[in-house]
């Protein structure tokens, strides 16, 4: 019980950190026009790669409930589950911090720092919320199995390392269009530092 309560105090001080998020200055329209182009593409990306996880994880868990235990293969659905709704919540507060970030970077360094920080922090509180929570649920609903760890191990590292490596090949598409468009639309040369 003490894992559960632990889960569930990190996601009320996640939450406490995104709304401190919400409320700083989100800068000007031209900054609130470019985030709202960041955050339609990052959760257009998460939602197309959701879908297609959404596949793997149906499958992985018939084939878990046919070779192992369907008891597994529910653990493994909640720790997908549970992962997925971790990198969603990650997302959300990303894409909020980091136009915030670049505004508060105007007054100085401790303010872009704290709503960074802040913004980091809400990833890292959620991910060890949601796993503690989901773990301790899993294993206190199927009457302490130890079997259930596995199942939700999996689940949630299997989904953890799918959006890892998406992410980062949507990270360096995201760089080398940049990239891109700094030396052909701009004219700057390479070696400058503002590409």
């Amino acid at each position: 019980m003490l894992s559960m309560g632990v889960g569930i105090l990190a996601l009320i001080v996640a939450y406490m950190l995104t709304a401190g998020i919400a409320r700083a200055n989100a800068g000007n329209a031209r900054m609130q026009e470019i985030a709202g182009y960041i955050h339609e593409g990052s959760m257009a990306f998460l939602y197309r790669e959701y879908k297609y996880l959404l596949v793997f994880v149906a499958v992985t868990a018939i084939i878990l409930a046919i070779f192992l235990k369907v008891t597994v293969a529910v653990c493994f659905v909640a720790g997908a589950f549970f992962s997925g709704s971790a990198g969603y919540i990650g997302m959300l507060a990303a894409t909020k911090a980091n136009v915030r970030t670049a505004e508060a970077a105007r007054k100085g360094i401790a303010p872009a720092l704290k709503i960074a920080f802040s913004g980091g922090a809400v990833m890292g509180l959620g991910v060890v919320g949601l796993g503690l929570l989901g773990l301790a649920l899993c294993y206190y609903v199927f009457d302490r199995n130890i079997e259930v760890v596995t199942g939700f191990g999996l689940g949630i590292s299997s989904i953890a390392l799918f959006a890892r490596v998406g992410g980062g090949i949507y990270t360096k598409a995201a760089d080398v269009g940049a990239d891109l468009v700094g030396k052909v639309e701009a004219g700057i040369p390479e070696d400058d530092p503002r590409n």
